[in-house]
């Protein structure tokens, strides 16, 4: 499958064969990079509505996978569904229904409830946007309306739109793997700043969210 244009319904899709060449051919050295690593299986988060998706991804911020995926799971067991994968998903309506701690309990900060608890709210009175609405906009708008749920930067809007929405022109410079990646691909002796990977990045476009597939995995290769 093609990734191409930059409104896309959800569905599966990973990188094609076309993609990585372009990639490889704008950029010698991610070519380097794209060749150390090999082919590229970023694949879409299936999430059966807007509230399970995000759920997820303010679950993440700033934690290992391991240990988001432990309180992720925690979460769920207060109250879930499968959807069609098998997956459990939270509900809207459990979070809701929850007592004051029930989130801390299981893991979550403060700060992190608070979010959960009015994207929720958001989702019960039809404020938070289904995945076809999200799915009909452009990448800001995308952004734009995600950023009015409390708790929701930038950062977690633009993981939306690479494995919920699977836009393929996405570089978040607020992502520190995707920094550090950078970092030891072009061999710097420092962090790079935002902007300067962002102003690289435009060699990559229209493939941004294939090139930072290959930026985690730099980062993961050096740990």
């Amino acid at each position: 499958m093609t990734v191409t244009g930059s409104a896309r319904a959800p569905g599966a899709w990973a990188a094609n064969e076309a993609a990585v060449q372009y990639l490889r051919s704008a950029d010698p050295v991610l070519g380097k990079l794209i060749d150390a690593v090999g082919p590229c299986d970023l694949e879409l988060r299936v999430a059966p509505d807007t509230f399970a998706a995000l759920a997820r991804s303010v679950v993440y911020q700033q934690l290992s996978g391991k240990a988001a995926a432990a309180i992720f799971a925690r979460l769920c067991a207060l109250g879930s569904f499968q959807d069609a994968t098998g997956a459990e998903c939270p509900t809207p309506e459990v979070v809701l229904a929850s007592p004051a701690g029930a989130l801390r309990a299981v893991g979550m900060s403060g700060a992190k409830e608070r979010s959960l608890r009015d994207m929720a709210e958001r989702s019960v009175n039809g404020t938070l946007p289904a995945m076809a609405e999200f799915a009909a906009m452009d990448d800001e708008a995308v952004i734009a309306q995600l950023g009015q749920v409390r708790g929701v930067g930038r950062w977690t809007a633009e993981m939306f739109l690479i494995f919920s929405l699977g836009r393929p022109d996405v570089l978040s410079g607020g992502d520190q793997g995707l920094r550090r990646g950078f970092q030891l691909a072009f061999g710097l002796a420092e962090l790079p700043a935002p902007e300067e990977m962002l102003e690289h990045g435009k060699l990559w476009a229209p493939y941004r969210s294939v090139a930072s597939w290959y930026l985690w995995r730099s980062a993961e290769r050096k740990k």
